[in-house]
């Protein structure tokens, strides 16, 4: 398992120390603009344009480019109110101050959406022409006629090096490849006994009635062959050795009829066109013959989980607690790409449930002595980590019979009784054991186990059922596990690389008897591939800072001598001590120290909370915050609360989420969660850390890009450009309804492009299509109503800078290969009609980006021991971005390590254009897409997403808060009555809570 990124858990978690030696938040990638390098100071943006950029009563006139695609023409200015006035089309323009006014409150949101059409002209126009605009082209209706933007040539910025990726070059067979449908009856869900099945086929007809041939199976319907089978349909009898169903029946052989009948020949010639980039689409089954040929032989000889195989033997077994165990493994996939074949190969780890007697694992799961009796939340505890694990018996000699867990009993074994005649004759279970087996049962105090189906269940006590080996733990693991288990998967780059290589090794694809039946051959050696490394972008801070510019070095920099350089401002705030260890002292010498470090950031900070330090008890949080609101806004009337402080214990079970959802949908506070030990530490690093974090909770800045003030960032510094950021989160493993939680985040702020407003909705359980991005609905009085994320960002957008979009930059996250198309199709429709809903003909030029971190690409130095190449940790160095070789053999994509490296090996981020109207060069996207990476708000690093699409992430997290608590899981039941997200009755989503407007308008989700 790759690095984890750090959830945000608690506001100070996944934060980095400004200082470059601490610990951070996964890191992302060094920015380079177009025209900066690092050899070089940043250009010296004049104060005028400082204040401009920060200032409203300064605007920028702007002339509409030619229309095109049917975009309304016009000329936007920015009105006398300073409400600015972007056209659609291409932008240029000169800074132009406006008369000092008063400032007034943002109209409201209807008026806004009025001056998104029918602007006149004021004041003088820009003189110089508008750049010359693409045409925006309809999104199309079907996926069939859709084609991915082409790449627009290969990247040229950077200092060009070669790094090792782990991709291992295949030979295109020359085969004739035929596919068969397979029908195995009667019909099993299950793929292992499929396999089986035909595993026992093969061994008896191979040299018969298959001709000779070794074919390889999917285990489900489809067979495939190097070469013709000596017929067109025939079928056979195979008998299996038959498994216990856990109802009681006697053992038999089972019989099964398979039928194989031709389907079609797998066309490698296609396969060979797109790999030379003379077709557009993938042949996909050609790709999947190819990759159940590779899978066949570790198929047999590991356990295999997606694409992924694990074993015992593969490396050593490390307990994770609660009766689990990481076994190690490989991941594998065959890949199209600018080479040709490739075979991705990486180190895999996963948790696995340890062979036990299922009273070890029970006292295990429990971690307590089981011998007396259980509770109800223990029972629920042990019935959640068992159900549908299989368990053989240990009674009865050598028949080790298997079962699978269906359920647990409400009642003690000592207390079981079950009818043994059809007359209802009762017997108890320790009576039936004694007199059936002579085994007296040594534990009757504990519950039995369920198995078998639900209308005849068997019962069998725990104490004689042993886990069956080889179980994938597919439930969500608790923090100590996922712990344990990062330390098993972080290997350094050195470690890593040598490990895939004794991998290929292992595995000797050369003598792998399928791979020799197709023909396929695999080459041992990592791939080598031009990278380049693109330099850091300058970063400004605030000019009464010592330090007013900063060029970070290793993806790295630090708050010392500088200030932020939009400090927010705080004048009435409090602090919850929810903290029994805290007293109050040490609560007001921590505020105290946190007030400090504000001031000194560059933030205007109240010194003193406006009341004193409240101690509460954390099973009252929601009572605590309200009578807090309630007295500071006794205490200033007319003036609001404007900032939490919250001291956490450092084990806070839900009362952060609580605090969170009450804060944020309730009262529209922004709050500061600070642990227990933090408080006691008091240092400086973490101090400086949480500043920046409350800056830009209450609006401010921590810091622009130089190249954004000098309006030198690619595409998105001449013309007014908003970027977007989204992701779905879905439930964990074993959670079967609970909702999707969908986020999008928007930019507020152009030319700067640092501030996102964020909102966040529910939708269908594990639904990845964003389905409120644009919606319509019918109100009694109104008649139809238009509404969505994407629209009511874009009036947000428009209302907080004063400009309208004339480009859109979409950043969307956690999308597979798969779901491209549809994504696209659904996501890019919906940003239309948000954007026509504004206004006719209203459409700003769209670049759609996925963003992936699920993958398994990495990127070693050639030379591990050249400092040139790499960081300390022996990653390679923050800005390595490879788009030829291993990426795609026509389209737009590229892999980009934005980050430095911390612990284990750096994964770089995979960035691929589905839509691109704006027409990006491969520098342009690759050095704002770096550059972006330094933006972010939580700490003094690079990270290793965009920014936009790592801020989604975080807002969606944080969105699981406001839902439902899970019912049946013991000691989280929330204490308010308040309507929260989740599953109506019917079955229906019930929506979040809504954010307050106060807080949907800056980034709480920090």
């Amino acid at each position: 398992m790759p690095r984890r990124r750090k959830t945000p858990r608690e506001d100070e978690k996944g934060s980095s120390p400004p200082s470059s030696s601490g610990a951070s938040p996964q890191p992302p990638p060094r920015a380079a603009a177009s025209s900066s390098s690092s050899s070089t100071p940043p250009p010296q943006a004049s104060q005028g344009a400082l204040a401009m950029a920060r200032h409203p009563q300064y605007s920028q006139h702007y002339q509409v480019g030619g229309t095109s695609g049917g975009r309304s023409g016009g000329q936007y200015s920015q009105s006398r109110s300073g409400r600015g006035g972007g056209g659609t089309g291409g932008y240029h323009g000169q800074q132009q101050p406006q008369q000092q006014q008063q400032p007034r409150q943002a109209p409201a949101v209807s008026a806004v959406v009025e001056q998104f059409s029918g602007l006149g002209v004021e004041g003088p126009v820009a003189a110089q022409p508008a750049p010359p605009q693409p045409s925006v082209v309809a999104p199309p209706a079907s996926s069939k006629a859709l084609r991915f933007p082409l790449r627009p040539g290969r990247g040229q910025t950077g200092v060009k090096c070669i790094v090792k990726v782990n991709h291992f070059f295949a030979e295109l067979p020359d085969k004739d490849l035929h596919h068969y449908d397979v029908t195995i009856t009667p019909e099993v869900t299950s793929r292992g006994v499929n396999r089986a099945v035909m595993e026992q086929l093969v061994k008896l007809h191979r040299d018969s009635s298959l001709g000779h041939r070794l074919p390889v199976y999917d285990g489900r319907k489809s067979l495939y062959t190097a070469g013709p089978l000596p017929f067109h349909y025939k079928d056979f009898q195979v008998s299996l050795p038959e498994e216990d169903d856990g109802c009681g029946t006697p053992r038999r052989d089972r019989q099964f009829k398979v039928v194989i009948k031709f389907a079609a020949r797998a066309d490698l010639h296609h396969l060979g066109q797109f790999l030379a980039g003379r077709q557009a689409d993938a042949p996909q089954e050609a790709l999947q013959v190819l990759d159940i040929v590779l899978r066949e032989l570790p198929t047999h000889r590991y356990s295999p989980v997606g694409r992924s195989f694990y074993s015992p033997d593969l490396g050593r077994r490390q307990p994770l607690g609660d009766g689990l165990e990481s076994w190690r493994g490989f991941y594998q996939s065959i890949r199209p790409t600018q080479m040709g074949l490739s075979l991705n190969i990486d180190m895999s780890s996963t948790a696995f449930i340890e062979p036990l007697p299922v009273v070890d694992f029970v006292g295990k799961l429990l971690n307590k002595d089981i011998s007396r009796p259980l509770s109800d939340a223990d029972r629920i505890k042990i019935k959640k980590a068992l159900r549908g694990v299989k368990v053989e018996v240990t009674h009865r000699g050598t028949m080790r019979r298997k079962y699978r867990i269906s359920g647990l009993t409400s009642q003690p074994t000592q207390e079981l009784m079950f009818p043994v005649d059809d007359r209802g004759t009762m017997k108890s279970v320790m009576e039936y054991f004694r007199d059936t087996y002579h085994y007296t049962i040594r534990s009757p105090s504990l519950p039995c186990l369920q198995v078998g189906n639900q209308e005849r269940p068997n019962y069998l006590p725990m104490e004689v059922c042993k886990i069956v080996e080889g179980q994938r733990y597919t439930k969500r693991l608790n923090e100590r596990q996922v712990t344990a288990l990062l330390k098993v998967t972080c290997q350094r780059p050195r470690e890593r690389e040598l490990d895939i290589l004794q991998t290929v090794y292992h595995n000797a694809y050369n003598q792998d008897p399928y791979a020799q039946e197709f023909g396929i051959r695999i080459s041992d050696r990592l791939a080598l591939v031009e990278a380049r490394i693109l330099p850091a972008p300058w970063l400004k801070y605030h000019e009464t800072g010592r330090e007013k510019d900063c060029l970070p070095q290793d993806g790295t920099w630090n708050m010392m001598n500088k200030k932020m350089v939009d400090g927010g401002t705080v004048n009435y705030w409090a602090c919850v001590n929810f903290s029994r260890t805290v007293q109050d002292n040490i609560a007001r010498g921590f505020c105290n120290d946190l007030a400090q470090m504000c001031l000194i950031s560059g933030m205007a900070f109240a010194a003193e909370p406006i009341i004193p330090v409240h101690a509460a008890r954390p099973d009252q949080v929601e009572r605590a915050l309200k009578s807090v609101y309630r007295e500071v806004q006794s205490k200033v009337k007319g003036k609001e609360l404007e900032l939490l402080i919250a001291i956490l214990p450092d084990n806070n079970g839900s009362l952060y989420g609580d605090l969170k959802r009450i804060c944020e949908t309730d009262l529209g506070l922004v709050s500061q969660c600070c642990l227990t030990k933090h408080v006691f530490k008091r240092g400086k690093q973490y101090l400086a850390n949480v500043a920046l974090k409350i800056n830009v909770k209450v609006g401010g800045r921590n810091t622009v890009l130089v190249d954004a003030l000098s309006r030198r960032l690619p595409l998105v510094s001449d013309t007014p450009t908003i970027i977007f950021g989204a992701d779905v989160t879905h439930p964990h493993p074993g959670e079967d309804s609970s909702p999707s939680i969908a986020a999008v985040v928007a930019s507020q702020d152009w030319p700067e492009v640092t501030k996102y407003a964020g909102l966040v909705c529910a939708q269908a359980h594990r639904q990845e299509l964003i389905q409120d991005l644009y919606k319509t609905w019918v109100d009694p009085q109104k008649g139809t109503m238009n509404g969505g994320m994407i629209r009511e960002l874009l009036i947000s957008f428009r209302s907080a800078s004063g400009y309208k979009p004339g480009r859109i930059i979409f950043y969307r996250d956690g999308v597979s290969e798969g779901q491209f198309y549809q994504v696209l199709l659904h996501e890019l429709d919906a940003i239309r009609k948000a954007c026509a809903s504004l206004e006719p003909n209203y459409q700003p030029l769209v670049t759609f980006v996925v963003v992936q971190k699920r993958h398994h690409t990495r990127l070693f130095a050639n030379d591990h021991d050249d400092t040139r190449t790499t960081d300390k940790s022996g990653n390679i160095l923050p800005g390595t971005v490879v788009d030829s070789k291993i990426c795609h053999p026509t389209e737009f994509d590229f892999y980009l390590c934005s980050h430095a490296g911390i612990q284990g090996t750096s994964r770089p981020a995979h960035y691929h254009v589905l839509w691109d109207e704006n027409k990006f060069t491969a520098d342009g996207l690759q050095s704002l897409t770096n550059s972006l990476c330094y933006t972010y708000a939580r700490c003094t690093r690079s990270v290793s997403i965009v920014p936009p699409a790592y801020y989604a992430h975080l807002a969606a997290f944080r969105a699981r808060f406001y839902m439902e608590p899970d019912a049946s899981e013991a000691g989280s039941v929330h204490r308010n009555t308040a309507p929260r997200a989740g599953n109506r009755q019917d079955g229906s989503i019930r929506p979040l809570p809504a954010l307050k407007d106060k807080v949907k308008k800056v980034m709480f989700y920090c």
